[in-house]
């Protein structure tokens, strides 16, 4: 299958629009999620240094201003190799990061919200990324063992000192977001959400009447649409592109406050994804894959 069509812009990632986190922090929709640029396991250093740098710089030069990343991809791994390719940063590119997950091991993540730990992570994450505030915060996951107000009072604590410009929330319902929206100026939630998993639609919803950004993680799952004959791979085929493709196309056209992260450790696999910024799905599409039904 060829894309060889949607391969004729410079920088395709812009194609897809722009949003303004916050009111005053605008971002290209489509990012780059830098979990998959460490080592197995989401752990250590990844298998090929040089590929994870080049992945970074070019999806600068593909046109992605938003980069997301967390103190526990690596841990640590995936600011260090940030701040190693692309520091001085551009003006307009912001660095979503987060805190509140630590790793035991490869694949263990464990929740920690104390106020302790989310202040020591912050100041980690500046000193990694080499930065004197971290545009974008994001809670990672609420530790159920931690008071919620505590940790978003903490983050609040954070932002009047001015190590955080703005906040986000990750891994939460409507009824934390709003909760958190009591105490805070929210900016974002980053919660799951794809094609074949749509749990967080409410939360989406939400977002897009309050004008908050929603960052879905995991954009790419497409279960058994891509299969032979399934709905993903027709509309795929019928326009000469990849599955994945259609996969991104559909998640921008579906909130206007939609910002897709896809990663990679591929800088070929990287340009693919930021062509489907280009790709243009028909009413009809967007009709069928919104009334799919997903097998469980």
């Amino acid at each position: 299958m060829s894309t060889s069509h949607l391969a004729q812009h410079d920088r395709p990632a812009a194609a897809s629009g722009s949003f303004s986190l916050g009111g005053d922090l605008p971002v290209v929709r489509l990012g780059f999620g830098a979990m998959r640029i460490t080592g197995h396991g989401i752990w250590g250093e990844p298998p090929d240094r040089d590929e994870a740098i080049a992945v970074l710089k070019t999806s600068l030069d593909l046109g992605i201003t938003l980069i997301d990343t967390a103190d526990s991809y690596g841990p640590e791994v995936s600011e260090r190799l940030i701040a190693e390719a692309l520091y001085p940063y551009p003006r307009d590119l912001v660095i979503a990061t987060k805190a509140g997950l630590v790793r035991p091991g490869p694949g263990e993540w464990v929740s920690d919200g104390r106020p302790q730990h989310l202040r020591e992570a912050v100041e980690g994450s500046l000193k990694r990324l080499r930065l004197d505030a971290l545009d974008l915060l994001q809670l990672h996951r609420p530790d159920p063992n931690v008071p919620f107000a505590e940790q978003i009072g903490t983050l609040v604590e954070l932002q009047r000192k001015g190590k955080i410009r703005h906040i986000g929330l990750s891994n939460v319902d409507v009824e934390q977001l709003k909760t958190a929206r009591e105490a805070a100026t929210i900016v974002s939630v980053q919660n799951r959400y794809n094609l074949v998993d749509r749990e967080s639609e409410g939360e989406l919803e939400y977002c897009t009447r309050e004008a908050i950004g929603f960052i879905p993680w995991f954009p790419l799952a497409t279960g058994d649409l891509a299969e032979p004959g399934g709905p993903l791979e027709r509309i795929a085929g019928r326009l000469d592109v990849l599955p994945a493709q259609v996969a991104i196309a559909w998640l921008l056209a579906k909130s206007a406050v939609m910002l897709p992260i896809p990663g990679t450790a591929s800088v070929a696999h990287l340009k693919e994804n930021a062509e489907a910024a280009l790709l243009k799905l028909t009413a009809a599409d967007l009709e069928e894959l919104d009334n799919v039904v997903v097998s469980s």
